[in-house]
């Protein structure tokens, strides 16, 4: 299955192919993503999806003729950062890449961000490819562009929209993950169910209902259960791709329901979250689940939906599995970390925030008084 990114500037325009049992013809993949000229590519990695994938795009790189060279940064949010970035971009280098190759990001959301932004600063912005290991890196990160490494002020505050020439997801690679890996990408799932339609979320909801995340390593021996978790991707790939092709630099003018923005719903608080635990407590799907259901109470609480959208959606992010206890967190120290969010506009947090399922809002942070968050965030933390 093919779905488009279709932007203003044509030179950014790109497919996105979902479909299983593609990693063997990676290489052809991406010499029709790359053209004829591109001779070198360097992969960019952890240990840990290198040793279960790397061998299989490697050789099928090298076998459509590209020289290929490795790099494996160190596995972790909290190594997308300035150290991990100068030594991929040390690799390139190294590797003698030119302004006609190209970098190959195979992993997660962490790997992506890394790599996309360091090809985008490379030479002044060399060609990259995102084959997507993860679910949460399937239908967010790989798609849309943003690329970019954490800071001591914030997640992704430094970095670039920077489009990759494709993208190839492999669904069946799912298989490998361990269940939390699968709750942090079913959590984003339904992020993009709250803010796309009750549709979008049903599908998720209806997956998780008849195949408890409990029971996940029965499910990929199931053909039913494979092709309903590939529709799914797809779907979702689908909607974001939508978003994305229509407001490719989440313009900072734009509030309507077709701005990028609406894609941060219940990111505000996963930031904070991922933040004041030094990005080691939480995988960022985990972090998203919690920003969910605050950014649901939070509607709750300034009128615009009632507790039936608060109730459903704390119900599909609990069927998505266990989220870590925050016990342990401070919730003034969360509502300080706000001030470090990216999406702060002329001085002010915008918030995305619902008025039913399928109807995002920006509002103002300055229309959101400091009591409405707090309360919101204890009935969370209650919850």
């Amino acid at each position: 299955m093919l779905i488009k990114i279709e932007t203003t500037e044509e030179q950014h325009r790109y497919n996105i192919s979902v479909g299983s049992n593609t990693l063997s013809s990676s290489g052809k993949w991406a010499q029709k993503c790359l053209g004829h000229s591109a001779q070198r590519v360097v992969i960019v990695s952890n240990d840990k999806v290198f040793g279960l994938y790397g061998e299989t795009v490697e050789r099928s790189l090298a076998d459509a003729g590209f020289a290929v060279t490795v790099w494996k940064m160190r596995d972790g949010e909290r190594f997308k950062d300035l150290r991990s970035l100068d030594a991929a971009l040390d690799s390139f280098a190294a590797a003698g890449l030119t302004r006609t190759d190209a970098v190959v990001a195979l992993g997660g959301g962490v790997v992506g961000d890394l790599a996309g932004f360091a090809a985008s600063i490379y030479l002044r912005g060399i060609s990259f490819l995102q084959i997507p290991t993860t679910l949460l890196a399937m239908i967010d990160s790989s798609v849309g562009g943003k690329t970019g490494i954490n800071s001591k002020f914030g997640k992704n505050t430094i970095g670039a929209f920077y489009q990759p020439k494709g993208v190839l997801i492999d669904p069946d690679l799912l298989a490998t993950l361990d269940r939390r890996e699968m709750t942090a990408g079913f959590c984003e799932a339904i992020k993009q169910g709250a803010i796309g339609s009750i549709d979008l979320l049903g599908k998720v909801a209806a997956l998780l209902e008849k195949f408890p995340i409990e029971h996940l390593s029965d499910h990929f021996g199931d053909p039913k259960y494979r092709r309903s978790l590939a529709a799914i991707v797809a779907d979702q790939v689908a909607f974001k791709a939508g978003i994305v092709s229509g407001d490719q630099r989440e313009s900072a003018a734009r509030r309507d329901r077709r701005s990028r923005k609406i894609l941060n719903f219940g990111h505000t608080l996963a930031h904070a979250l991922e933040k004041v635990t030094d990005y080691k407590y939480f995988r960022h799907g985990e972090a998203v689940g919690y920003g969910i259901i605050y950014a649901a109470e939070l509607s709750k609480e300034l009128a615009l939906s009632d507790e039936n959208v608060v109730k459903l959606l704390n119900d599909v992010v609990h069927r998505s599995g266990t989220l870590p206890k925050l016990d342990n967190i401070d919730p003034k120290l969360v509502i300080e970390a706000f001030r470090f969010d990216k999406k702060q506009v002329a001085g002010s947090l915008q918030m995305v925030l619902l008025q039913g399922i399928g109807k995002p809002v920006i509002i103002s942070g300055d229309d959101i008084p400091l009591s409405a968050h707090l309360s919101a965030l204890k009935r969370l933390i209650a919850r």
